[in-house]
């Protein structure tokens, strides 16, 4: 039997579900990949992975994509890793960088900038050194480890998914186990169980990270994180992607 293909990325928020994969059985069963986020995507476009936890506003390039999973990154508030950094108060922004790494956060960031906080800047998707500016009203999205500590180094900084929950009222979906052909409904147990076996032992996880001083890892593996794919999430998801249509 051919192995079924599986991109995932390689941020902290994904050892979890790395965890769980790479202490079961069904390895056996998969050929795994580490990308970013905008690879996995990619990889399922191009057919090149059968399963990818790819960013949720890449489904809209997929002629054929299915929620294969009962988990997922998300968060309820502050998820403390996606973000928009900034000199000026966003509203007086006039330059916003995207981040290469993320399609959901920079169309996260866009739905923000247009409907919740009603502001029209330029978005520079190539900008050399995108996440850094010394301009007053240049402000950059950003997303993963690289964030982390960086909060306290700019005047304003925004939590996306804290900032989606006070624009809604509803909870966000970052990526989500995304299909682009029917999985057997077996492995799809099977792997659902892998997934929560590395949820349940996140603790034991922790002990085999690596510290990050100016980070607490484990308030952002067991509390900011919520990987739970939950009835509103997906209420999330749906009108996350009704608003990138609308962009």
């Amino acid at each position: 039997m051919n192995k079924i293909r599986i991109s995932a990325v390689s941020y902290t928020n994904t050892k979890p579900f790395l965890y769980g994969l790479q202490h079961s059985d069904i390895m056996d069963q998969i050929d795994l990949s580490l990308d970013m986020p905008s690879d996995c995507a990619q990889k399922l476009i191009d057919d090149k992975a059968d399963i990818g936890l790819i960013p949720v506003a890449a489904t809209l390039s997929l002629p054929q994509w299915e929620i294969i999973s009962a988990y997922c990154i998300g968060a309820v508030g502050a998820v403390k890793s996606v973000f928009i950094f900034s000199n000026c108060d966003i509203r007086q922004a006039t330059k916003v960088q995207l981040d290469p790494q993320s399609r959901s956060s920079n169309n996260l960031a866009k739905v923000l900038l247009k409907n919740f906080w009603k502001v029209q800047p330029e978005l520079i998707a190539d900008a050399p050194d995108y996440a850094s500016s010394d301009d007053e009203n240049t402000a950059f999205v950003q997303i993963g480890d690289r964030t982390f500590g960086k909060p306290t180094r700019y005047k304003y900084v925004y939590d996306l998914a804290e900032e989606w929950k006070n624009f809604t009222g509803l909870p966000f979906v970052f990526a989500a186990w995304i299909a682009n052909k029917p999985i057997p409904a077996d492995f799809m147990v099977a792997f659902d169980k892998a997934l929560k076996f590395g949820l349940d032992h996140r603790r034991e996880l922790l002990k085999e990270l690596p510290k990050h001083p100016d980070f607490d890892l484990e308030q952002y593996l067991m509390h900011n994180l919520d990987f739970d794919l939950t009835e509103d999430k997906k209420k999330a998801l749906y009108l996350f992607l009704d608003y990138i249509k609308a962009l």
